[in-house]
């Protein structure tokens, strides 16, 4: 681990990002051009703290789950992402795979994106990073490790996956969460990441045996779904999904479908973010607990 270098990287390019580029306000009375550390912890899900301590070259040596979530704050390129992980220690994430982090230009749009609730996806279904909408909406589904952080599994292993949609839904849910999996599978031929999860899937659950034995096959590119949100309650929403050229990641996006939808999404503006039933926690270590509000 480079310390010294680590420190100064990460300095440096928390002061060459502008608060507008991740959706802060400058306000008139701000002397810097860049990100306050407070707000780098912020947007990370981190302690201010340990900010501290990584631009003074004082911390432990990060995770790589640290590491991924702090490439997403400061809006690093690949090049970029890749240079802050060998500095810490770390071999960089490899180009395909369940290690994968969401693009900078999918984070950006997520930023452009504003009010709208927006996730970025890998082709397997696990979420890369959300925008604060998202979040109110769905809850924080980038805090998974193993096979949970794949929505396929959960679904499949975990009631309370389903309770975020009617029941009315769920056979028309898990049909397409399966067939999207199977064309993923399709593509990445011969890939061991994708040909352990679905045999992990298929020892876990006989549901998915039965539907993966149909072999429907369809790219989810645009649906309409209700999602059960604990405290407005239901909401129907357009989903429009945009695939990067070589289909390995997605950008979600998700717009009221009626005007009651539109009135309770804004009503969850108000009243913040509430706890969803998502099972375990996958919480970093001790020394680099997020500060409490999350992300």
């Amino acid at each position: 681990m480079q310390r010294d270098e680590l420190a100064d990287f990460l300095r440096r390019r928390r002061e060459a990002i502008r608060p507008g580029e991740v959706g802060i306000a400058g306000g008139p009375r701000r002397r810097t051009t860049g990100l306050r550390r407070e707000e780098v912890a912020m947007l990370s899900g981190m302690s201010v703290d340990y900010v501290v301590r990584l631009e003074q070259g004082r911390s432990s040596q990060p995770s790589t789950q640290l590491l991924g979530a702090l490439a997403r704050a400061l809006r690093l390129s690949d090049d970029e992402r890749d240079h802050l992980f060998h500095l810490a220690g770390h071999q960089p994430p490899p180009a395909d795979g369940v290690a994968r982090l969401a693009r900078a230009g999918l984070i950006r749009m997520l930023d452009l994106l504003g009010d709208t609730p927006a996730l970025v996806l890998s082709d397997l279904g696990e979420v890369l990073a959300q925008n604060r909408a998202s979040l109110l909406l769905m809850g924080d589904h980038t805090r998974f490790t193993g096979d949970r952080r794949y929505m396929a599994y959960r679904w499949f292993t975990e009631p309370a996956a389903r309770t975020v949609h009617p029941p009315e839904e769920e056979d028309r849910h898990a049909r397409q969460i399966v067939a999207d999996l199977r064309a993923a599978a399709g593509r990445r031929t011969g890939d061991p990441t994708v040909e352990g999860l679905v045999e992990r899937l298929r020892a876990a659950s006989a549901d998915f045996r039965r539907r993966w034995a149909e072999h429907e096959v369809a790219v989810r590119r645009n649906d309409r779904k209700t999602l059960v949100h604990p405290r407005v309650g239901p909401l129907l929403m357009d989903c429009e999904t945009l695939v990067t050229p070589d289909q390995g990641q997605q950008l979600l996006v998700l717009t009221p479908a009626d005007a009651e939808a539109r009135e309770r999404l804004d009503l969850l503006r108000v009243v913040g973010i509430e706890e969803f039933p998502t099972g375990p926690v996958d919480a970093p270590g001790a020394s680099e607990r997020p500060a409490s509000g999350g992300r």
